[in-house]
């Protein structure tokens, strides 16, 4: 190589190690969706842990299957200790305001054995101090969770806020909201919008119905003209029920997600997505995710990829929570 092919080699390498060091040194902040929803079938699935058939029958009885076993709300706790974040959006977590209805019989192991009135609840338990909790509208079960330092949930005045997002119910679909809304004021200035969601499950026609007409609140219209993700930077994230690569040709709903973010679109996916992306919904598809216009980064699965275990050794979760780190667009 010439002195002079050799100088301009290391002014890229020089100019390409500046240009990394300028992205690292971006402001970024990390926000999470989790799932801590369970299954009646995962109480076989792994003898020997504590958790088994007769739990998993109280589980789905009582609790909803939300996360409500002790000890595994105490392994979900040190996770987020090891895995800091500054938002995260839950789906499927047990509301212990419920315990008044968990018979004496169905509660040892379970949050209900202990928990009275005044103390954490089980989001509060598992993120710790220091957050601003808010839940959807008729479900105590779906929560946005936000460090303080980073910012404040608007309209929201407490450290718990039950009912407190912004949302919309569709008749005929269950009660209450599907969706959570909040416009996060940043402790640094400025506002983003973060929408929470958790889409109806099933592949009937009806569930598909469902799904489709709670996404449009989330991405065409959710009153006035205006979908939920109508800030000037928004997040959407959670649980979708259905996979916007493998399944848009049979399922409408997933159709729409697909229709609304990825190249050349207002919104991007910042979870893998893809028919060639590692499943880590039952190994075979991606259902949990995180979009924005505003913000890029980089995502990861606990428990599916390399360098990060699972929350819990206990055979529970049957979602993943994917973790990701953003900086502005």
């Amino acid at each position: 190589m010439s002195r002079g092919c050799a100088a301009a080699a290391l002014l890229l390498a020089l100019a390409g190690c500046a240009a990394e060091d300028e992205a690292s040194s971006e402001p970024s902040f990390v926000v999470a969706t989790f799932n801590t929803g369970t299954t009646e079938n995962l109480g076989q699935a792994s003898p020997g842990d504590g958790y088994g058939p007769e739990q998993a029958k109280l589980s789905d009885q009582y609790y909803g299957d939300g996360l409500a076993w002790r000890e595994v709300i105490d392994d979900t706790r040190a996770w987020f200790e090891d895995s800091p974040v500054d938002i995260v959006g839950f789906q499927e977590i047990f509301h212990p305001g419920d315990c008044a209805g968990v018979p004496p019989e169905a509660k040892p192991g379970f949050v209900c054995e202990t928990w009275k009135a005044g103390d954490p609840t089980v989001v509060q338990a598992v993120v710790g101090a220091g957050f601003q909790v808010a839940c959807h509208q008729g479900h105590d079960d779906k929560c946005l969770a936000v460090r303080k330092s980073f910012g404040t949930i608007q309209g929201c005045a407490g450290d718990l806020c039950l009912g407190g997002l912004g949302g919309a119910e569709v008749p005929g679909c269950g009660k209450g909201s599907r969706l959570g809304r909040a416009v996060i004021e940043l402790a640094s200035g400025g506002a983003i919008t973060v929408v929470n969601v958790h889409g109806s499950s099933g592949i009937e026609q009806g569930d598909q119905d469902c799904r489709l007409k709670q996404f449009e609140l989330v991405f065409v219209d959710m009153g006035e003209g205006a979908p939920a993700a109508s800030g000037e930077k928004n997040i959407v994230l959670g649980d979708f029920n259905t996979d916007p690569a493998r399944m848009a040709d049979t399922d409408e709903s997933a159709a729409l997600l697909a229709a609304q973010a990825g190249p050349g679109k207002k919104l991007g996916f910042l979870t893998a997505v893809g028919t060639d992306a590692p499943g880590t919904y039952a190994a075979l598809f991606n259902i949990d995710h995180v979009l924005s216009d505003a913000f890029r980064g980089s995502c990861w699965v606990a428990g599916v990829t390399d360098g990060h275990p699972p929350v819990s050794e206990v055979a529970y979760f049957d979602h993943k929570p994917h973790v990701c780190r953003l900086r502005a667009r």
